[in-house]
């Protein structure tokens, strides 16, 4: 079963598989995602993946951000080292592009950055190079149960 195909599956508990948008071009990184939609870039929810201990954890975090470093091991207790593509479809499930918070496999832990909240909706990925699905912050924290919000990224500056 393809990785989209696991998350509208996974969405589908929730109501909200036919939701997902498949677009046309890529939604690869940030910008193409923002193109593709028609939104700021800041509103694409990136979710970039990390090493924790033996396995791995997943941040969701506004389009236009970067992860603070210093509030990333005040928070985990451990310094920031993103999975590689490989480590990435190994551990999550999905390729890089469409790494998102859902269908994860047991084990990998979800985080919400409060970067998203300054929007009231935000896109994630669903699992492929160009999918996306439209979702308020609650909706993305109640789609990823066992999710916790946290604050390790900064703004850019202004």
């Amino acid at each position: 079963m393809s990785s989209i195909a696991k998350v509208k599956e996974y969405l589908a508990r929730f109501g909200a598989a036919g939701r997902v948008m498949e677009l046309e071009h890529s939604s690869a990184t940030v910008e193409l995602a923002a193109q593709a939609l028609g939104v700021e870039g800041a509103r694409i929810a990136k979710s970039l993946s990390f090493h924790m201990g033996e396995g791995c954890m997943i941040i969701v975090m506004a389009g236009d951000v970067k992860v603070d470093n210093a509030r990333f091991k005040a928070t985990f207790g451990f310094k920031a080292k993103m999975l590689t593509a490989d480590e990435a479809l190994a551990m999550t499930g999905h390729a890089v592009g469409g790494v998102c918070p859902f269908a994860l496999p047991e084990g990998v832990k979800v985080y919400l950055d409060e970067s998203l909240r300054r929007f009231k909706t935000v896109f994630p990925a669903c699992g492929s190079g160009n999918s996306a699905i439209e979702l308020t912050c609650d909706e993305l924290a109640a789609f990823t149960p066992g999710s916790e919000w946290v604050n390790v990224t900064k703004l850019p500056s202004a």
